[in-house]
């Protein structure tokens, strides 16, 4: 009965793409706890005020039972003011808010123009969806415009044209054209749908994000993921009141499913405040980040993101993976990134900076990495 799942893992062990749980050891080049905030003692303590005072560990039930805490709710006005949405919806986590939207806002009829380097479950909640789904070459306006218009030429007049990007890339850490994409939104009418996984808390004003200047409006909705720079775990979705009122009656993973943890809302919410208090996080990172692009170009010659994700691509899985594996080795935690996260030929080590880490520790594993390199490729 096991055979069918036993031959698949042989396969992807052929293939050096066989992946496998490891401990979290080392120097943390990996995580996206971009500000430090997990293991902050503010988020901690507020955690700490919140079980004292009788908040519960679990909602013990989805929001529309009994599981609707003044936890939840706090957090999502809170969410709304602090980004400049109408309205928040908090999620239990990015993945299941990407699908969840994506399988129940575009209807049938309508289309969903993905970039084609968007995160897994983006496009999974696409697929799973009514509506039609194509993908358009990476961070290009112009291909996006052009997917609407061959649909409209196709006879797809009737729906709306939904676009889906994220605003800074997970994998190659580059930014999307947001300005381009929203006047390409304008223009066909269409929605434009924004994962600020990896710029909320690290970019726009007071941490709010690359699409700061969006929010608001009524063709845009946006998820800000509370588990990477926030430091808890869930996502909030923004957007105009309707969408909200939207998925709270129709959206089958937010009505069936337990509801967050009332812990991990309180904690959300003081990262909320943390942004705005604690300016000074910011700016170290972005310190880091210019350290580190430089010490890259100088030390191995290789071109900076710009943001605190930095790609090294290898090629080969297998060298890859034999070259996370030595950095991990020498007390550095660098992870290997292989097909089909990443496009074929372009494996990689996925290189996070956070305030977990100093100029120090930096420049001991841009040597170790330079090294390294070096005997793998002999």
């Amino acid at each position: 009965m096991l055979e069918r799942y036993e031959t698949s893992l042989r396969g992807l062990a052929r293939r050096n793409r066989l992946r496998s749980l490891s401990a979290r050891e080392g120097l943390d080049f990996a995580s996206n706890d971009y500000l430090g905030l997990a293991r902050s003692k503010r988020l901690a303590d507020a955690v700490a005020a919140a079980l004292a005072n009788g908040t519960p560990v679990g909602a013990a039930g989805s929001r529309l039972l009994r599981g609707n805490t003044p936890e939840h709710e706090t957090l999502e006005a809170q969410a709304a003011a602090f980004f400049g949405a109408r309205r928040a919806l908090y999620f239990g986590s990015g993945y299941v808010a990407n699908f969840a939207v994506l399988t129940t806002l575009p209807q049938k009829g309508d289309l969903i123009v993905l970039d084609e380097r968007v995160h897994a479950s983006a496009h999974e909640g696409a697929r799973a969806g009514r509506a039609e789904v194509t993908e358009a070459a990476h961070n290009d306006a112009d291909a996006v415009g052009d997917a609407i218009r061959s649909w409209r030429a196709r006879g797809g007049g009737a729906g709306r044209a939904w676009i889906v990007v994220e605003s800074l890339y997970s994998m190659d850490g580059d930014r999307a054209p947001l300005a381009e994409l929203i006047a390409v939104a304008d223009r066909h009418e269409a929605f434009l749908f924004i994962d600020e996984a990896h710029a909320t808390g690290v970019y726009g004003p007071d941490g709010r994000g690359l699409a700061h200047n969006f929010e608001g409006r009524d063709n845009v909705v946006v998820l800000h993921t509370c588990g990477k720079a926030l430091g808890a775990s869930g996502a909030l979705v923004t957007g105009p009141a309707v969408i909200r009122d939207y998925l709270v009656n129709r959206c089958r993973p937010f009505i069936y499913a337990t509801a967050p943890s009332p812990l991990m809302a309180v904690a959300a919410s003081e990262a909320l405040d943390i942004l705005r208090d604690e300016p000074r996080r910011r700016e170290r990172l972005a310190g880091l980040v210019a350290f580190t692009s430089e010490a890259l170009d100088a030390r191995c010659g290789l071109e900076s993101s710009g943001s605190q994700i930095l790609p090294v691509i290898v090629g080969d899985n297998r060298h890859t993976m034999a070259l996370a594996s030595a950095l991990q080795g020498r007390g550095f935690d660098v992870r290997g990134i292989r097909p089909p996260t990443v496009p074929e030929g372009t494996a990689r080590l996925r290189i996070s900076l956070t305030l977990n880490v100093g100029e120090a520790d930096i420049v001991d594993m841009i040597d170790a990495l330079a090294e390294e390199w070096e005997r793998i490729k002999a």
